[in-house]
């Protein structure tokens, strides 16, 4: 849809994954399915590490946190585009619009930087064991967890701001199916050379940051690997950590791909398959290979679990006698 020249623009609207209308019906219902489960595994994290108390460690601590902001990321942009399936007119309000992008933008900087603070607490639990316990205290790691909210919601909102500062004037056809920069930027009829630059910046610093946390605490965990004489040791050790490295592996590089390049026709097309990993793969994924590789979790849920078993028995022992 043209905008005329003067006219305000008061909502977008977004063409989703893909314009066939026989394909809405099945998309939705993996879509549904997907976002299910990515809550019920989340929630399912956060519930078992507060239910279950040798689970109350510094590594469940920013686990927890990891996995409230795959909750939040995953149904910041899901809700609304399953709508949108159902829907012959799939448009957003220009306010919804702007908090979608800042809420994603927020949430992808806070995840970065607790990614990066799990990696030094694997750092600090490995390779300094002895003084873990002060090392790593509940204030310690309270800083830890909320300085990446406070960061990535801060410049979360810098970034939002510069982008609709620009003026849309040339369509209000998002090719996307959130409210995300690259697409927003190609409405622009003012020059965007200034948000475009910020834009690059602020990723190449985030990426590159974090990651160079991440990667020079594992550097330093690996080579206290090595030093470990028993094979059965470096497993047990080297077990506690891949679980994170996988986790990393798969969000670094999608983001990668996503944001280091300029957004024109072709890129902005293949950022729509590459957002799916991020906002849907990925908080999907994480709950799968946190627990599942994890021994601890595995036998905090079987506790739960076998609890609850007792509790029922308990309370209906006539109807179990019969």
């Amino acid at each position: 849809m043209l905008i005329k020249n003067g006219s305000a623009i008061t909502e977008f609207i977004l063409l989703g994954l893909t314009d066939r209308p026989e394909l809405q019906p099945l998309l939705f219902v993996l879509f549904l399915v997907v976002y299910l489960v990515t809550l019920l595994g989340n929630l399912g994290i956060i519930v078992l590490i507060k239910l279950d108390s040798r689970l109350h460690t510094p590594m469940y601590f920013f686990l927890t946190n990891l996995a409230f902001v795959d909750l939040c990321y995953t149904s910041n942009a899901t809700p609304h585009m399953l709508s949108a399936f159902l829907s012959e007119r799939k448009t957003i309000s220009y306010a919804g619009c702007f908090t979608q992008c800042y809420i994603f933008i927020a949430l992808l900087l806070t995840e970065f930087y607790m990614l990066a603070a799990m990696a030094y607490d694997r750092y600090m639990a490995i390779c300094n064991p002895l003084r873990y316990s002060v090392k790593m205290s509940r204030r310690v790691c309270i800083s830890l967890a909320t300085l990446p909210y406070v960061y990535g919601f801060s410049e979360g909102l810098f970034q939002a701001i510069l982008t609709f500062r620009l003026n849309f004037c040339r369509s209000n056809v998002i090719n996307h199916f959130y409210c995300a920069d690259p697409p927003l930027i190609k409405l622009s009829c003012s020059d965007p050379y200034f948000k475009e630059y910020a834009m690059l910046i602020s990723a190449g610093f985030n990426l590159s940051n974090s990651l160079a946390i991440i990667l020079v605490s594992y550097a330093f965990i690996i080579a206290a690997i090595l030093r470990i004489k028993s094979t059965e040791g470096r497993h047990k050790v080297f077990s506690t950590c891949g679980s994170h490295m996988i986790g990393v592996t798969l969000f670094y590089v999608t983001l990668f791909c996503m944001f280091v390049r300029h957004p024109t026709d072709k890129t902005v097309e293949q950022s729509k398959i590459i957002a799916v990993f991020y906002t849907f793969v990925s908080p999907l994924l994480n709950p799968l290979i946190y627990s599942l590789r994890n021994k601890d979790v595995k036998r905090a849920l079987k506790n739960i679990l076998g609890r609850n078993i007792i509790t029922k028995m308990a309370m209906f022992p006539f109807s179990n006698k019969s």
